[in-house]
Protein backbone atom coordinates (compact mmCIF):
# COMPACT_ATOMS: atom_id res chain seq x y z
CA UNK A 1 0.00 0.00 0.00
CA UNK A 2 1.34 3.42 -0.92
CA UNK A 3 1.91 6.07 1.72
CA UNK A 4 -0.52 8.96 1.06
CA UNK A 5 0.84 12.34 0.08
CA UNK A 6 0.47 14.82 2.90
CA UNK A 7 1.42 18.48 2.73
CA UNK A 8 2.83 18.77 -0.78
CA UNK A 9 1.88 22.37 -1.39
CA UNK A 10 1.13 23.73 2.08
CA UNK A 11 3.81 26.17 3.09
CA UNK A 12 4.34 26.75 6.76
CA UNK A 13 6.22 25.89 9.90
CA UNK A 14 5.81 22.46 11.46
CA UNK A 15 6.42 20.73 14.77
CA UNK A 16 7.57 17.23 13.78
CA UNK A 17 8.22 14.10 15.81
CA UNK A 18 9.75 10.76 14.92
CA UNK A 19 10.60 7.73 17.03
CA UNK A 20 13.50 5.32 16.83
CA UNK A 21 12.98 1.81 15.55
CA UNK A 22 11.12 -0.20 18.20
CA UNK A 23 11.55 2.85 20.48
CA UNK A 24 15.12 1.81 21.20
CA UNK A 25 17.15 4.27 23.26
CA UNK A 26 19.73 4.79 20.53
CA UNK A 27 20.51 8.38 21.57
CA UNK A 28 21.75 7.79 25.13
CA UNK A 29 25.43 8.33 24.30
CA UNK A 30 27.26 11.15 22.58
CA UNK A 31 28.38 9.51 19.30
CA UNK A 32 24.94 8.89 17.74
CA UNK A 33 23.65 12.20 19.13
CA UNK A 34 26.52 14.11 17.52
CA UNK A 35 25.94 12.35 14.20
CA UNK A 36 22.21 13.12 14.25
CA UNK A 37 22.74 16.80 15.03
CA UNK A 38 25.46 17.13 12.39
CA UNK A 39 23.06 15.69 9.83
CA UNK A 40 20.21 17.92 11.03
CA UNK A 41 22.40 21.01 10.66
CA UNK A 42 23.96 19.92 7.35
CA UNK A 43 20.60 19.74 5.56
CA UNK A 44 19.49 22.97 7.17
CA UNK A 45 22.69 24.66 5.92
CA UNK A 46 21.98 23.24 2.45
CA UNK A 47 18.61 25.05 2.43
CA UNK A 48 16.29 22.04 2.73
CA UNK A 49 14.55 23.72 5.68
CA UNK A 50 14.89 26.40 8.30
CA UNK A 51 15.46 25.03 11.78
CA UNK A 52 13.83 26.94 14.64
CA UNK A 53 14.36 24.47 17.48
CA UNK A 54 14.86 20.79 18.28
CA UNK A 55 15.39 18.25 21.01
CA UNK A 56 16.90 14.80 20.58
CA UNK A 57 15.66 12.41 23.24
CA UNK A 58 16.99 8.85 23.76
CA UNK A 59 14.23 7.31 21.61
CA UNK A 60 12.76 10.17 19.55
CA UNK A 61 13.23 13.71 18.35
CA UNK A 62 11.09 16.80 17.99
CA UNK A 63 11.88 19.72 15.70
CA UNK A 64 10.34 23.01 14.69
CA UNK A 65 11.12 23.60 11.05
CA UNK A 66 9.99 25.41 7.95
CA UNK A 67 10.60 23.44 4.74
CA UNK A 68 12.47 25.25 1.96
CA UNK A 69 10.51 26.62 -0.98
CA UNK A 70 11.15 23.52 -3.09
CA UNK A 71 11.04 21.00 -0.22
CA UNK A 72 7.93 19.20 1.03
CA UNK A 73 7.75 18.33 4.72
CA UNK A 74 8.08 14.65 3.79
CA UNK A 75 11.31 15.35 1.93
CA UNK A 76 12.71 17.40 4.81
CA UNK A 77 12.11 14.47 7.17
CA UNK A 78 13.60 12.08 4.65
CA UNK A 79 16.77 14.16 4.68
CA UNK A 80 16.90 14.26 8.50
CA UNK A 81 16.08 10.63 9.16
CA UNK A 82 17.72 9.08 6.11
CA UNK A 83 20.87 11.16 6.35
CA UNK A 84 21.34 10.55 10.06
CA UNK A 85 20.53 6.82 9.80
CA UNK A 86 23.04 6.29 7.00
CA UNK A 87 25.77 8.14 8.89
CA UNK A 88 25.03 6.30 12.15
CA UNK A 89 25.08 2.90 10.44
CA UNK A 90 28.33 3.67 8.62
CA UNK A 91 30.16 5.37 11.49
CA UNK A 92 28.96 3.26 14.42
CA UNK A 93 28.44 -0.01 12.54
CA UNK A 94 24.74 -0.28 13.47
CA UNK A 95 23.10 -3.36 11.96
CA UNK A 96 19.45 -2.49 12.60
CA UNK A 97 17.19 0.36 11.48
CA UNK A 98 17.57 3.64 13.32
CA UNK A 99 14.10 5.17 12.73
CA UNK A 100 10.55 3.92 12.65
CA UNK A 101 8.79 4.55 9.40
CA UNK A 102 6.80 7.77 9.24
CA UNK A 103 6.52 10.79 11.49
CA UNK A 104 3.89 13.00 13.03
CA UNK A 105 3.54 16.67 12.28
CA UNK A 106 1.55 19.65 13.45
CA UNK A 107 1.33 22.80 11.34
CA UNK A 108 2.02 25.82 13.53
CA UNK A 109 -0.96 28.19 13.42
CA UNK A 110 0.22 31.39 15.10
CA UNK A 111 2.74 32.93 17.50
CA UNK A 112 1.07 31.43 20.58
CA UNK A 113 1.14 27.94 19.02
CA UNK A 114 4.80 28.43 18.07
CA UNK A 115 5.74 29.56 21.59
CA UNK A 116 3.85 26.63 23.12
CA UNK A 117 5.88 24.18 21.02
CA UNK A 118 9.16 25.96 21.84
CA UNK A 119 8.34 25.49 25.54
CA UNK A 120 7.52 21.83 24.91
CA UNK A 121 10.90 21.29 23.23
CA UNK A 122 12.70 22.99 26.10
CA UNK A 123 10.89 21.11 28.84
CA UNK A 124 10.92 17.61 27.31
CA UNK A 125 14.28 16.57 28.88
CA UNK A 126 13.21 18.01 32.25
CA UNK A 127 9.87 16.21 32.12
CA UNK A 128 11.70 12.94 31.35
CA UNK A 129 14.07 13.63 34.30
CA UNK A 130 17.18 13.67 32.13
CA UNK A 131 18.20 17.07 33.54
CA UNK A 132 17.00 19.53 36.18
CA UNK A 133 17.25 22.66 34.02
CA UNK A 134 16.41 22.62 30.31
CA UNK A 135 19.60 24.49 29.30
CA UNK A 136 21.67 21.63 30.81
CA UNK A 137 20.53 19.15 28.16
CA UNK A 138 23.27 19.00 25.51
CA UNK A 139 21.13 17.58 22.65
CA UNK A 140 18.68 20.44 22.40
CA UNK A 141 18.61 23.82 20.75
CA UNK A 142 17.88 25.27 24.20
CA UNK A 143 21.49 24.50 25.15
CA UNK A 144 22.50 27.48 23.00
CA UNK A 145 25.24 25.45 21.26
CA UNK A 146 23.58 25.19 17.86
CA UNK A 147 22.73 27.81 15.22
CA UNK A 148 19.02 28.33 14.61
CA UNK A 149 17.00 30.23 12.06
CA UNK A 150 14.83 33.16 13.06
CA UNK A 151 11.17 32.80 13.86
CA UNK A 152 9.18 32.94 10.62
CA UNK A 153 7.86 36.47 10.04
CA UNK A 154 4.19 35.49 10.19
CA UNK A 155 4.68 33.81 13.59
CA UNK A 156 6.48 36.62 15.37
CA UNK A 157 4.45 38.01 18.26
CA UNK A 158 3.07 41.45 17.66
CA UNK A 159 5.08 44.01 19.59
CA UNK A 160 3.60 47.00 21.33
CA UNK A 161 3.70 50.29 19.53
CA UNK A 162 6.24 52.73 20.98
CA UNK A 163 4.78 54.77 23.81
CA UNK A 164 1.83 52.44 24.36
CA UNK A 165 1.50 50.67 27.66
CA UNK A 166 -0.97 47.89 28.16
Amino acid sequence: MAIPQRHRSIAGTYFVTSRTWESRAIFKTAPPCEIFIASLLRYRDAGAYKLHGFVLMPDHFHALLTPGEDTAIERALQFIKGGSARAIRETLNFRFPVWQRGFSDHRIRDAADYNSHVRYLANNPVKQRLVVECAEYPWSSVSGKFPLDEIPQGLKPLGRAPGRHG
